[in-house]
């Protein structure tokens, strides 16, 4: 029978010993794909011999080696007692707290659906190279090394699986720890019967949206048909994730900025004004310098009305692209999708500016994605290209797009606080 909603269920996580590691904040990670820059992954190598960052993102002299390498390392790990699984099977209730911004979900093993019983809702394509590269690795440790980020929308009470939660957190944490980047993390596990009964009753109502982990997901499902049982009994048939409900914990949605490397911003500018010359007298688009600090350029992005892009090759001058010429965006942008789509500045962003006038094709040394705006803007400024600096979009608008089945450009949204790294795996052994 196929079982509709959600249904997360409990494992044994497998865990750092406290004793056996210099501090649990120094064993964390980022996401894999949010460690970007060599020099972050240096750092994390260095803070402590244990960091996540070895499982999740294996550095070898012979590439082909790294999977094996990270499955020899976490076997190793469990042998010698840094990791090691909890005695019972459990939902984990994960709490974020920075200041006033406070996230609580739940973490456990989600049954994986089929995209067509539209349980959990893609937003966002993929890469075909990244999901296999995940999938070996996934497959190589037999693990799920960190959660993806699911959101529902819950009824907004103190009931179901928000009660249980809050429950949760009234006892003492398995365990609690402070990252560099400020944010308090506190795990407790939820074991009783009567309550996950009650989780379980409350999800199975829902649908998800992916909030972050899309490659993580198409991973899971690779895995599920090349691994999985049939009938469902198979632990391939289950995925790590961070469930949130944002009626109660409403996740911040921000942009994920593009760098050109092999596009200066000159020759960026150059062709611009050669395209619109094809558009009359107003241009392809029109373009302001902004001789300003940075908070002070994104103000005015933030501002300015319709698709916007802010163009700079570091701090200091900024250009301000707006007002695209309707003809253009009638001539490059996919009629036949919906308007809410038509008008994301990601779809305008590739559909008209990478792919026609500046045709740069979408390979990781062409365009990198970066979460954050500094670092976009350094990372332009280091290999002389262009950093495109966009704007974010309403939780509401991924959602309603989702929900049609219609997929966003990638990496058209960062959501978070993203779960850190290296608070509780998942083995499938």
């Amino acid at each position: 029978m196929t079982v509709r909603g959600l249904r997360l269920a409990p494992f044994r996580g497998l865990r750092y010993a406290p004793e056996r590691v210099s501090s649990l904040a120094a064993v964390t990670s980022p996401p894999y794909d949010v460690v970007v820059r060599p020099d972050g992954l240096r750092h994390l190598e260095t803070a402590d011999p244990y960091n996540i960052v070895r499982l999740i993102l294996p550095q070898t002299e012979d590439p082909a080696a790294r999977h094996r390498q990270a499955a020899e390392t976490l076997r190793r790990w469990q042998a010698d007692g840094v990791l090691a699984r909890d005695p019972h099977p459990a939902l984990y209730v994960y709490e974020q707290r920075k200041g006033d911004l406070l996230q609580r979900g739940l973490i456990g093993a989600l049954r994986l659906s089929a995209p067509e019983e539209g349980v959990v809702l893609p937003h966002e394509g993929v890469i075909d190279e990244v999901v296999a590269d995940r999938a070996d690795l996934m497959r190589e440790m037999a693990a799920n090394p960190e959660p993806l980020l699911l959101s529902y929308r819950g009824d907004g009470t103190r009931t179901g699986a928000t009660a249980v939660i809050e429950h949760a957190t009234r006892d003492a944490p398995l365990m609690a720890t402070t990252t560099e980047d400020g944010f308090a993390h506190r795990l407790w596990a939820v074991t009783d019967p009567a309550e996950l009964a009650e989780v379980d009753a409350e999800l199975s109502r829902h649908s998800a949206l992916i909030a972050d982990g899309h490659h993580r997901w198409a991973t899971y499902l690779r895995l599920r048909a090349e691994q999985g049982g049939s009938a469902g009994e198979s632990p391939w048939d289950y995925g790590l994730v961070l469930l949130v409900d944002t009626a109660r914990y409403p996740l911040q949605v921000r942009a994920i900025h593009r760098v050109l490397p092999r596009l200066p911003l000159k020759r960026a500018l150059d062709l611009l004004d050669r395209a619109g010359a094809a558009y009359g007298q107003d241009g392809a688009f029109r373009v302001r310098t902004l001789e300003a600090p940075l908070d002070e350029a994104l103000e005015e992005l933030e501002d300015t009305a319709g698709n916007a892009f802010l163009l700079t090759e570091g701090e200091g001058v900024f250009h301000l692209l707006d007002r695209p010429s309707p003809a253009l965006l009638a001539r490059t942008v996919d009629a036949r999708q919906p308007v809410a789509w038509r008008q994301l500045d990601a779809t305008v962003l590739h559909s008209t500016l990478l792919d026609t006038i500046w045709q740069v094709p979408d390979r990781p040394e062409d365009i990198g994605y970066l979460h954050h705006v500094e670092a976009a803007v350094e990372q332009a400024a280091a290999h002389g290209g262009t950093a495109v600096l966009l704007r974010s979009v309403p939780e509401s608008t991924v959602r309603g797009l989702a929900e049609q089945g219609i997929t966003m450009p990638r990496k058209s949204t960062s959501f978070g606080p993203k779960p850190a790294t290296g608070l509780v795996l998942r083995t499938l052994s």
